[in-house]
């Protein structure tokens, strides 16, 4: 399928029963959409924290909480499931082994972590890629560590997932992603950069910014739940799914300042000298060595899904970050004081 077209546009399909497990997040916010367009019903399930979007029905539970899951979805039958909020083999296993309802087709949604935390693999990456051992666990307490917890317990969730294939004949996929950007994306990393453009002063790229990057935008996310719960051929374990370019960081940042109508001015600065001035690394987002890079093309050769290349959303992407900007700044956005006097010292400005 191309993300460009509507499946249920082109391919009606008799309605389906849907539950989305979280519903009110970026992606799980536009599978709802999508789904509701092309006409399934659709039924969320969280602990009713957030407005959820008109015509869903609501089920209020906390997934944490076997015996308030249980009795949310004791009886009820979907023709296929969407997990936002699994996060470790727990998660998955509490939802297969009670016999509370029929989930029909499952897509849990996974994260390129699942490589980032791999003993030497070597971007971009492959499936398959994330069967080597695991790396050596960081540090207590530091950024890498925080990572580390997240793509093991994926890696853990999708083990679970395997084996409840081989042993219980669970119809299950996990679809691994990058960096998601989206128009309602309230992570505010790409806000990061845009903040920085728009205050006038100059925005430090770790390294220059040329390293490649690997994004998937969110409505390609949302189409391809869509077309794997009408029947897309999706029957590998696991499948990544991405933008087919990686472009430099610089690029893909330059292509953001042209559509915001910003002049930007990026100042090369090596990773040791933010650290040495006290700046985190993650005033620069999408630097460093946790933003995952998965290769897509599993996906395309065995189902025909293509999402769509950065050129393409960007323009949506941006406009609705400078109509409805941030009420927030990006946390580290509270450095940029001791970002300023670090650009002037190296460029003498």
């Amino acid at each position: 399928m191309s993300s460009g077209a509507s499946p249920s546009a082109s391919h009606p399909h008799a309605p389906l029963d849907i539950l989305l497990l979280g519903g009110s997040g970026l992606i799980s916010g536009a599978a709802a959409a999508t789904f509701l367009a092309a006409g399934h019903r659709v039924t969320v399930l969280s602990r009713g924290q957030r407005p959820l979007p008109a015509g869903v029905e609501a089920l209020t539970a906390d997934r944490s909480d076997r015996h308030a899951l249980c009795a949310a979805l004791k009886g009820r039958r979907f023709d296929f499931t969407a997990d936002f909020l699994a996060f470790d083999a727990p998660d998955v296993e509490m939802l297969f082994h009670e016999p509370y309802a029929s989930l029909g087709r499952y897509v849990m949604i996974s994260t390129g972590q699942v490589y980032l935390v791999t003993d030497r693999a070597t971007p971009p990456w492959r499936e398959a890629d994330a069967d080597r051992p695991v790396m050596p666990e960081p540090e207590l307490g530091t950024r890498a560590h925080n990572n580390w917890v997240y793509g093991t317990g994926k890696r853990r969730a999708e083990a679970t997932l395997r084996a409840l294939r081989r042993s219980h004949g669970v119809r299950g996929v996990a679809l691994r992603l990058p960096v998601v950007q989206g128009e309602a994306d309230s992570s505010r990393r790409l806000w990061a950069y845009l903040e920085r453009m728009l205050d006038g002063g100059p925005v430090l790229l770790p390294d220059g910014g040329q390293h490649p990057v690997r994004f998937v935008y969110v409505g390609d996310v949302a189409a391809a739940l869509l077309a794997i719960a009408q029947g897309a051929p999706a029957d590998a374990p696991e499948y990544n799914l991405a933008q087919p370019d990686e472009p430099m960081l610089r690029a893909f940042l330059e292509r953001v300042a042209a559509l915001a109508g910003v002049e930007p001015r990026f100042v090369d600065v090596r990773s040791e000298q933010l650290e040495a001035a006290g700046l985190p690394l993650t005033i620069s987002p999408f630097s460093g060595p946790w933003c995952s890079r998965p290769d897509p093309s599993r996906a395309a050769m065995e189902w025909g899904f293509h999402a769509k290349r950065s050129e393409e959303y960007l323009p949506s992407v941006v406009r609705a970050h400078l109509e409805a900007p941030r009420g927030t700044s990006h946390p580290d956005y509270e450095h940029r004081a001791l970002e300023l006097e670090l650009a002037s010292r190296l460029t003498g400005a």
